[in-house]
């Protein structure tokens, strides 16, 4: 049997889509009784440990002021599960988990607890080089906005460089791990167009905010789509309507419109929205914003790359590259702090947030190796 298979179905089976205390119990248990690391839980839930660079057991964010921290996070939080992922009504609501053909179904198998029980492994055995601190964290809420990662950051959790565990499987090719160097962020924001009502019958006599709100529509559709590279990757974001809604009866001119906007932000660039409010009586607010992330650190990226094709040449598969995402992550908010982040997981595109959720129990192990691999690398 499989040390990270079990692993991943004893925490894939405990429910954490509406409350995350459980699945972090038994990951902070797992720490304590598997390694003799300094293991934190903050107020938030999330589950830190830190390997000291000097063995020591203080708390912070490192007691060796020239020991570089690398943080191998995940998160175990879910999204809510479908009817046939639970065991139904008449009972507790548990995960159905099952094993077969390869991979283990379940909601979270992909996205990502199965990713978490390879950080965890991999922390427990990984033998850094001399003067490095090795972390692995778990947050809570990545699924509702990234509530644990900010918390985190905010109580002083700024590693110097992360691999966040998420999907980056089959990106550039079938049947490889590739290793995310940028991923695009979302802000999400709303026009609200203000008028003046009156009668549909004397149309001059008020003013439209729908009018108002098409011509807000009109600078978005005119705005420069978000870009830029990074390792020669082109990252492009986009911006588009996705909402419309004004007036509530026939014979009316309507005097309030609101447009929402959905827009994927990349590395450094971020759609000139703000000029949607040069249009008489529109204000433009801010309702969500993931940020993207970027590396900036090509040593870290091209370790990381070239502990993954070790790995996949050892196993006979073809090269991963380096490749960008377009879901936003935990990464995007590390990265906002300070740390320089990369994305590499077992979830394959199409896994997460279904139904039929699974992953692979070969790509899990795969990639406990390169998070191994990678934690005990120089660059």
């Amino acid at each position: 049997m499989s040390e990270l298979a079990d692993l991943t179905e004893r925490l894939v089976s405990i429910p954490s889509h509406e409350d995350e205390t459980a699945a972090g119990d038994a990951i902070e248990e797992w720490l304590r009784a598997e390694t003799d690391a300094d293991v934190e839980r903050d107020d938030a839930g999330n589950v830190i440990a830190y390997e000291r660079a000097d063995g020591s057991d203080v708390d912070g964010n490192g007691t060796d002021p020239d020991a570089g921290t690398v943080a191998l996070v995940g998160h175990h939080d879910v999204v809510p599960p479908a009817e046939r992922q639970t065991t139904g009504e008449g009972t507790d609501g548990e995960y159905v988990v099952e094993r077969r053909d390869g991979r283990i179904h379940g909601r979270g198998t992909a996205d990502m607890k199965g990713a978490v029980a390879a950080c965890l492994l991999a922390f427990r055995d990984a033998t850094p080089p001399a003067g490095r601190e090795l972390a692995v964290a778990s947050f809570v809420g990545e699924e509702t906005g990234g509530e644990g990662a900010r918390h985190a950051i905010e109580e002083g959790f700024r590693p110097d460089h992360a691999l966040v565990a998420e999907g980056s499987t089959n990106y550039s090719k079938p049947g490889v791990t590739d290793v995310v160097v940028a991923h695009k962020g979302r802000r999400a924001s709303t026009l609200v167009a203000e008028g003046a009502s009156a009668h549909a019958s004397e149309p001059a006599a008020g003013e439209n905010a729908i009018y108002r709100a098409c011509d807000a529509v009109d600078v978005v559709r005119g705005l420069d789509t978000p870009a830029t590279t990074v390792f020669g990757e082109e990252v492009t974001g986009s911006v588009v309507v996705t909402g419309f809604h004004g007036g509530d009866t026939w014979n009316v001119i309507p005097d309030r419109c609101e447009v929402t906007i959905d827009e994927r932000t990349v590395p450094g660039v971020r759609a000139d929205l703000a000029r949607t409010e040069t249009v008489p009586g529109v204000e433009w607010t801010v309702d969500q914003d993931l940020p993207p992330m970027g590396c900036g650190d090509d040593a870290f990226a091209d370790a990381a790359l070239a502990v993954a094709r070790e790995v996949h040449e050892e196993r006979g598969l073809d090269r991963p590259e380096h490749v960008t995402k377009p879901h936003a992550t935990d990464a995007g908010w590390l990265s906002e702090a300070g740390t320089e982040c990369l994305v590499c997981g077992p979830s394959e595109p199409g896994e997460a947030h279904t139904e039929t959720e699974s992953v692979s129990i070969d790509v899990l192990e795969r990639c406990r190796e390169l998070y191994t691999g990678l934690a005990e690398r120089e660059w």
